[in-house]
């Protein structure tokens, strides 16, 4: 790589911004607020209620519902309550807040099975149906599996011993769900893709980032049916949209878990350390091949809200511009910059802050982080990041909304 003397201009980076995207017939994108897939607006029977952030486990479950039925659909986005204040509209509408809710022909439906339950009635199952014979079995281990995890994740102050079983009752039940998953000839719980896999996606997502962050345990290489899922899962568009990664659902977990607790391994150290301060191409988190529009999708994204992200930043606004400048030139062009005195703060602390999908996909993410990290490294070598725990209010999305 070449150490240029100077970063390119605002004018220049904005003049490479190439990249588009059909928010609304496009492939899946946190950034919609309509989605017609080709339908006309009329069309459109049914508003989704979602969290802003594009994290919450039982929204991503009827999200991907939505677009692998291809139902026209609005989205009215609401701020999840450990990111920020929840709007006072939606309060009024749904009086307990919880999310998400949908919007049927007039009639207000919340808990996320429900939700899917009422939609099936309307437009049809995704394969089989929530209460079909095959699916039952399968809901029930999912919650299952679930409860293992928490076990497992959530309990403080524990004994190795202690940790070593809850390891092992995670495992057992994990072997359970590979052999669900081998019953069929194919990759999926029934013969296709269905609502069987759809209940186990949000929760078995965040299985693989927290127990690879917080006990050095690799999912996938533990338990190879799981692995050949998420292939078969990556090779969805659909499920590519609403794809997190692991940095945002090991930082973005505690709050909501009540606390995620580290075994204090060294494996354990060594994957906090990669997910944290990189190599992030190399993590075990994602099979598909990166889009060539990674780079230029970054780009995007820091350009449109670049204003925004200097403003809640807490370097000085001149170091901010200057040191962001820098990455972006490392980012598009491969050439790093030195950045001044303070950007290796600021640089991180935007590197932290990249939440996949709501802000970019996996890959954009990944190019974004590394470029950040690279040019913050000509300053300072890097650092553990330290996050908070109890809430995510660092990234109040109100500080975004009006730039929508």
């Amino acid at each position: 790589m070449t150490l240029t003397a100077t970063p390119l201009s605002w004018d220049q980076l904005t003049s490479l911004d190439t990249y588009s995207c059909d928010r609304v017939n496009g492939p899946t994108n946190a950034q919609a607020n309509l989605r017609l897939f080709g339908q006309p607006e009329s069309a459109v029977r049914v508003t989704l209620y979602r969290d802003r952030h594009a994290w919450c486990p039982y929204c991503q479950k009827v999200w991907l519902w939505l677009e692998e039925k291809q139902v026209p659909y609005r989205i009215a986005k609401v701020t999840m309550f450990c990111y920020g204040d929840k709007e006072v509209w939606y309060k009024r509408r749904v009086p307990s807040g919880m999310l998400p809710a949908l919007e049927l022909e007039g009639r207000l439906i919340t808990e996320s099975d429900d939700i899917l339950m009422a939609l099936e009635e309307c437009f049809g199952p995704l394969g089989a149906a929530m209460t079909d014979a095959q699916v039952t079995p399968l809901r029930q281990l999912e919650r299952v599996l679930f409860r293992a995890w928490c076990l497992w994740l959530c309990q403080p102050h524990r004994s190795d011993r202690e940790d070593g079983l809850a390891q092992e009752q995670f495992a057992g039940v994990a072997s359970r769900v590979e052999a669900a998953l081998g019953a069929t000839p194919g990759p999926y719980f029934l013969q296709d893709f269905s609502t069987a896999d759809l209940v186990f996606i949000p929760y078995v997502e965040r299985m693989n980032a927290s127990l690879y962050y917080y006990k050095g345990y690799a999912l996938k290489q533990a338990h190879p049916a799981l692995a050949d899922w998420f292939t078969a899962l990556e090779s969805r568009a659909n499920y590519r949209g609403t794809q997190s990664d692991f940095h945002t659902h090991a930082h973005d977990l505690p709050p909501q878990m009540g606390g995620c607790y580290g075994n204090g391994l060294p494996q354990t150290a060594r994957h906090q350390r990669q997910v944290d301060q990189g190599p992030w191409g190399d993590l075990p988190e994602v099979g598909y091949p990166e889009p060539d529009t990674s780079c230029l999708e970054a780009l995007h994204r820091v350009l449109k809200h670049r204003h925004s992200l200097m403003a809640v930043n807490p370097a000085a606004p001149g170091v901010v511009d200057e040191g962001l400048r820098c990455a972006l030139t490392h980012l598009v062009q491969g050439d790093l910059c030195q950045p001044p005195p303070g950007a290796d703060l600021a640089l991180r602390y935007l590197r932290d802050r990249i939440s996949v999908p709501r802000d970019m996909s996996l890959h954009a993410a990944r190019r974004l982080r590394t470029s950040l990290e690279a040019t913050a490294a000509l300053v300072s070598p890097s650092a553990p990041a330290a996050l908070p725990t109890q809430h995510r209010r660092d990234q109040d999305p109100a500080n975004f909304v009006a730039v929508g």
